[in-house]
């Protein structure tokens, strides 16, 4: 077992990363929504004014009369599918006759000025008559409410039972936790907001430059909106400033493509941050309630669960998300009943979709609130009675599904009680401070899951300029993708940065490997060099014989070119002579594989597994009643780390996201309108929250016939923060918190009833 402390000042020592590998790769990009192109047009769409009305007519001749405006679109103007959505297509492009919340898209239009634009958005005449609003899920599960859909107002169901009578189970259980959680409509806050330009090109086609974690899944459905072949539409895809989830669904591009066609110029779409709030997903809120049952030593023995989330007016990736929190609703742990059902509920709220943690967050947050509540009751070190119930390398995942065996929950538990956070006493108290630590645990499912297509593919080629091409159809967006690529593909080839071309986000150039997202490129990079280097090295090596007369046994790749292996290598030939010489016969190698899925037919289940274990620190104000994260320690198993750096920032800066998610962050809504429209009312994290001392240490250990590589670490940093920040609130003030994010009003109320005062902690005035 190999255990490692990730630490910035030791990288270059101990990972042997050259100090420009990743600012030479990075810093000259620009992202899509900066590019701009002759003739070009500006796009602005009209979106709803209402969250439920019924649209009785819509006039753009006004706005058609502007000066400077090229094209107006409507419904009217969709010549293929007037819909959109990864799993089911029910977004309307641009409404017909409904609009269901107030991001709905009426009508678009393209001008030589943003400023044109604007005023011909105005000049769009649309009647409504206002329809009931229905803005909470519980509401919209009744029966006579509002229909939203033609199908009722049930987006999704989801489940798993181990056994028919759980609840009989729990009831004979001497100690039982009863609680129900609630979590906040996050928003994914990336610095880019949605944008890009749409080029109409000579032939007919089109090339969508906008910021996407599939370009591909892009390419299909813009297909079905305008009625085009997929071999028409080129989507070029990175780099983006940023997405989390944000990005994967459409967003811009329908717009943007059928201004650009009916004005037959380039048009630029990009939205403002009010804009991107109404219009952007969101995580998804949820309540949960669980009910969960151990006997006197501490063994869990039943655990009772229904999730209700609000996915919103639209589907996007809903089910999915679903199905995710399901599975994860019992975490690590070894319950032998266990009663978990979900349900998915349309609403005219924001529409919710992926975010960093696909729901896992959600689940966790309220599965290690029981745990440690249940500790409090059997008083038993909550660290141990996770201990007691973890589960064991081989065991069944949490579906019942077959999972690849690992021993991470344990050794990540192991990791983090030893962290300083747990072990060194926590400082004196202060006058107006209350001190507190938790810690928490997850484990955490990557790729998409049985049932869903899930394929990926790469290209390994000598180019003509003598550089070793590696392709893939993934997205750059800050996650250090490109990094990952040059350090994996140097390392199992043995080339030099400087001989290395990473092509990645253009669906002109680059196989299919599917999206940039579940946690799953770092592995399927690996993958897919794994299966490459072997053939295209025997390619190039033979060629390299040939031309050069050396025995194809002796021969290595290496820097520059190839080389003869000897008491002391000699350079045979660099790749630019060997291009030169090959000419038209370059060597190239294809691969298409899929993600590794369990052979169980379980719909979602997960075959491959992170798991992580977070540790806090917290100050609580007793005069504001605001919370301060002081220190933050992460212990990971993810597999091998490849790319250091990239490691570490995932899982720092995912712990920023979770910190946010715990105590700031909330889309606040009301009769399904925002009170959040821009950053200065909704609270992210700054410098000033973040706590300075932080470690993350890493398990790179994998079980002995493992095969599967590195695991993905872009989510599995957010998802066990919230549950640890909240342990070390009731360790300092004895509030259990129950609904995120954490409310300073509750705080100060239970100060006033708590025990937990400063002079029963032995500080005086």
């Amino acid at each position: 077992m190999r255990y490692v402390k990730l630490i910035r000042d030791n990288f270059q020592e101990k990972w042997k990363i050259r100090p420009d590998g990743y600012d030479k790769v990075t810093g000259s990009l620009k992202y899509l929504t900066d590019y701009s192109f002759p003739g070009m047009l500006y796009g602005k769409v009209l979106r709803s004014s209402y969250p439920h009305a019924k649209i009785l007519s819509i006039s753009t001749s006004k706005a058609e009369q502007l000066e400077g405006v090229f094209a107006v679109v409507t419904h009217k103007d969709v010549v293929g599918m007037n819909r959109f959505g990864l799993i089911f297509p029910d977004q309307p492009v641009l409404c017909e006759d409904v609009v269901r919340y107030v991001g709905d898209a009426v009508a678009a239009v393209a001008a030589e000025s943003e400023e044109i634009a604007d005023k011909a958005i105005e000049l769009i005449e649309v009647e409504y008559e206002i329809l009931e609003v229905i803005d909470d899920p519980e509401t919209a599960l009744i029966d006579s409410a509002v229909k939203l859909h033609p199908g009722g107002n049930i987006l999704h169901r989801a489940g798993y039972k181990s056994s028919d009578d759980v609840m009989s189970a729990i009831d004979e259980c001497p100690f039982i936790v009863e609680e129900t959680y609630e979590t906040p409509r996050q928003m994914h806050a990336y610095m880019e907001t949605e944008g890009g330009v749409v080029v109409p090109e000579a032939d007919g086609k089109i090339t969508v430059y906008a910021a996407t974690q599939h370009g591909f899944k892009d390419r299909m459905q813009l297909a079905r909106i305008l009625a085009m072949p997929e071999s028409d539409i080129r989507v070029i895809s990175s780099p983006i400033g940023g997405s989390f989830g944000g990005k994967d669904e459409l967003n811009i591009q329908p717009y943007a493509a059928l201004l650009a066609i009916k004005s037959n110029r380039p048009v630029k779409l990009h939205n403002k941050r009010i804009e991107s709030v109404k219009a952007g997903i969101k995580r998804h809120p949820m309540k949960i309630k669980m009910i969960t049952g151990a006997k006197e030593n501490g063994l869990l023995v039943g655990h009772f669960v229904r999730i209700t989330a609000d996915t919103g007016a639209y589907a996007t990736l809903g089910p999915a998300v679903l199905d995710f929190a399901v599975e994860h609703s019992t975490g690590p742990y070894r319950i032998q009943n266990v009663d978990i059902e979900g349900i998915s509920v349309f609403t005219n709220n924001g529409v919710s979709g992926e975010f960093r943690g696909f729901g896992g967050n959600q689940v966790t947050f309220a599965l290690e609130s029981q745990i440690d509540r249940l500790a409090e009751i059997l008083n038993i070190d909550p660290l141990k009675l996770r201990e007691m119930n973890i589960r064991e390398a081989d065991d069944l995942g949490p579906l019942g599904q077959r999972i690849v065996a690992n021993d991470g929950a344990k050794n990540v538990l192991e990791m983090i009680k030893s962290s300083p956070i747990l072990t060194t006493p926590l400082k004196p108290k202060d006058k107006w401070r209350l001190r507190g630590k938790g810690a928490a645990i997850t484990m955490h499912g990557g790729g998409l899951g049985f049932g869903r297509p899930d394929p990926s593919g790469a290209r390994l080629s000598l180019t003509e300029e003598g550089k070793i091409e590696i392709a893939f159809g993934f997205e750059e967006f800050g996650q250090g993708l490109l990094a990952t690529v040059e350090i994996l593909l140097t390392d199992m080839l043995g080339c030099a940065k400087e001989d290395v071309k990473i092509v990645i986000g253009d669906t002109g150039i680059v196989p299919a490997s599917g999206s940039s997202t579940a946690s799953r490129s770092t592995n399927m990079i690996w993958q897919g060099i794994n299966k490459l280097k072997g053939p295209w090295k025997n390619k190039l090596l033979n060629a390299a014989s040939r031309i050069s007369g050396v025995a194809v046994e002796t021969l290595t790749l290496g820097e520059n070119g190839v080389w003869e292996k000897g008491e002391k290598d000699k350079s045979v030939i660099t790749y630019k002579e060997l291009a030169n010489r090959l000419k038209t016969e370059l060597p190239v190698c294809s691969t298409q594989f899929h993600f590794p899925t369990t052979p169980d037919a379980v719909i979602g289940g997960h075959y491959l597994h992170t798991y992580a274990a977070v540790a806090v620190e917290v100050e609580v104000n007793q005069l504001t009643g605001q919370i301060k994260v002081t220190k933050l320690d992460h212990a990971v198993a993810a597999g091998p780390v490849v790319n250091p750096l990239g490691y570490l920032g995932q899982i720092e800066g995912g712990a920023i996201m979770g910190l946010g998610f715990t105590l700031f962050e909330d889309s606040l809504m009301e009769n399904a309108r925002y009170h959040t429209e821009n950053f200065d009312s909704y609270i992210i994290p700054t410098i000033r929250d973040i706590p300075l001392s932080t470690n993350v240490y890493v398990d790179e250990s994998l079980i002995e016939n493992d095969v599967f590589g590195p695991r993905g670490v872009g989510e599995i940093g957010t998802v066990a923060v919230a549950p640890a920040i909240t342990a070390a609130i009731h360790d300092a003030c004895g509030l259990w918190v129950k609904k995120l994010p954490v409310s300073s009003e509750e705080i100060l109320n239970a100060l006033q009833t708590t025990s937990f005062s400063f002079y029963k902690q032995g500080v005086s005035e």
